[in-house]
């Protein structure tokens, strides 16, 4: 459904426009809507490491559904309602290297912005200093480093570096709302606090709660 809403978005702005998708990262959340664009015989671009399989989504669905609290819901597997007709499927376009995009005379600079996951992409747009930068920033919303490590998290510091020197006017994360340059130091220093906190600890902000949770109710404890 969000890539429909997506490319119906696309098609009301200007229906002749040729569209073309990119996955900033191969979450799942991120790539979910591929099998749809692909079906309608649009180029989706993504970095080289993005491939998921079917196995793989499997599981995914399998690890939302044991989520739900209610025990009739995941026994009758509802889950699969949320994926209705979400097909795996890869990018037909490799990202191996930065690249630029003509868009019509407006250009869009693929930029490598590491860390979240080895594949993550922020697009940038120069000319309206408007950058996508996927789950490299989110905003009211923690950021997810349970898939990574400290060079993991090393990297990611390093990126949100770069995309602070790039000097954007307005910034689009994977999650939360689009905020202006004036909101970005804010985001960041929450970022970089996890991060940092991460790097020092070896755990993700979520494994120190459940640890720390564990100790405090002596789960585990002899």
């Amino acid at each position: 459904m969000a890539a429909q809403t997506i490319y119906g978005y696309a098609r009301a702005v200007r229906s002749g426009n040729r569209i073309m998708a990119v996955n900033t990262e191969k979450h799942f959340d991120h790539v979910g809507g591929n099998g749809f664009f692909r079906r309608l015989g649009i180029d989706v671009y993504g970095h080289a490491e993005n491939s998921r399989t079917a196995e793989e989504f499997a599981d995914e669905i399998a690890e939302f559904n044991d989520a739900i609290p209610d025990s009739l819901r995941r026994w009758r597997k509802e889950a699969n309602a949320f994926f209705y007709r979400t097909e795996v499927a890869a990018p037909n376009r490799t990202i191996r290297e930065e690249t630029t995009f003509d868009l019509g005379g407006l250009m869009a600079e693929v930029l490598f912005t590491p860390g979240h996951t080895r594949t993550n992409l922020s697009i940038w747009i120069p000319q309206e200093k408007v950058l996508y930068a996927g789950d490299c920033i989110v905003s009211q919303y923690r950021p997810n480093l349970e898939f990574g490590s400290s060079e993991d998290w090393r990297q990611w510091l390093a990126s949100l570096d770069r995309i602070e020197t790039l000097g954007p006017a307005f910034v689009l994360g994977g999650h939360g709302n689009l905020f202006s340059a004036a909101e970005l130091p804010a985001v960041l220093d929450i970022l970089r606090s996890d991060l940092r906190e991460a790097i020092a600890q070896g755990l993700s902000p979520n494994q120190q709660y459940h640890r720390q949770h564990s100790n405090e109710t002596g789960v585990g404890n002899m």
